[in-house]
């Protein structure tokens, strides 16, 4: 079943960033999220988390609506988010920060080590702090832990942000497993390149407002679109 925001409107306090935007996240499918900065991408990620409470209305995902529960239940129906920044528990070492997404939602040892096997490093450091880790290594472990979930929904938020060539394709890598698993993914990502090779569709988002939603191979065909709406 599709995660589906229907119309939402929300902001922060009194300034309003999202204006009626509607979407649709297909399972196996690869959503990109597109518009300058501030458009309200980032934004849309944080309403679908329960992070910000909509004014106008609703996300549903299998029929359930999510937008009506607490923020740390959505976690619980299999959204995971991996939000810009990485927001990892910093004094915490590998394996604690993975065991914190294996019981968000019941996982376990199995699952763990699935995981594991996806991201080889992080198990020569479970007992590293995370605040020790590369750039690199605290980006493979808040992929590992939103992972941990088993999710049905992962929203991404800039994933490929300051990273080098090797982990990029890890992350792409890692996107593109997880969308043959059958999970539909939310990408927000700036980098037109991993944009044309990993999405299936591209919304356009424009001073909080939802534009077109397009095929990457249409993209790929009309590359105005980027001009007109990402300015390049």
């Amino acid at each position: 079943m599709s995660l589906i925001l229907d119309g939402i409107s929300t902001g922060y306090g009194p300034i309003q960033v999202l204006f009626g935007l509607s979407l649709e996240a297909r399972p196996g499918e690869v959503l990109c999220l597109l518009g300058r900065n501030g458009a309200g991408k980032t934004t849309a990620l944080k309403a679908i988390m329960g992070l910000l409470p909509l004014s106008e209305g609703r996300i549903t995902l299998e029929d359930e609506e999510i937008s009506a529960l607490p923020a740390h239940e959505v976690p619980r129906r299999g959204v995971g988010y991996i939000p810009q920044g990485r927001r990892l528990f910093a004094e915490l070492t590998v394996a604690e920060n993975l065991q914190i997404g294996l019981m968000t939602r019941g996982k376990g040892r199995a699952v763990r080590e699935r995981v594991l096997e996806m991201f080889p490093r992080l198990r020569e450091r479970l007992d590293q702090r995370a605040e020790t880790l590369s750039g690199g290594e605290q980006q493979m472990l808040a992929t590992a832990r939103a992972l941990c979930l088993e999710p049905k929904v992962l929203l991404l938020d800039e994933p490929t942000e300051g990273l080098q060539p090797s982990m990029i394709q890890l992350i792409r890598e890692t996107v593109e497993v997880m969308r043959a698993q059958g999970v539909a993914i939310i990408l927000v990502e700036q980098r037109i390149e991993a944009v044309l090779t990993l999405a299936d569709r591209v919304a356009f988002i424009e001073n909080g407002h939802g534009r077109e939603v397009v095929t990457v191979d249409a993209l790929r065909a009309n590359q105005t679109l980027l001009q007109k709406y990402v300015g390049i």
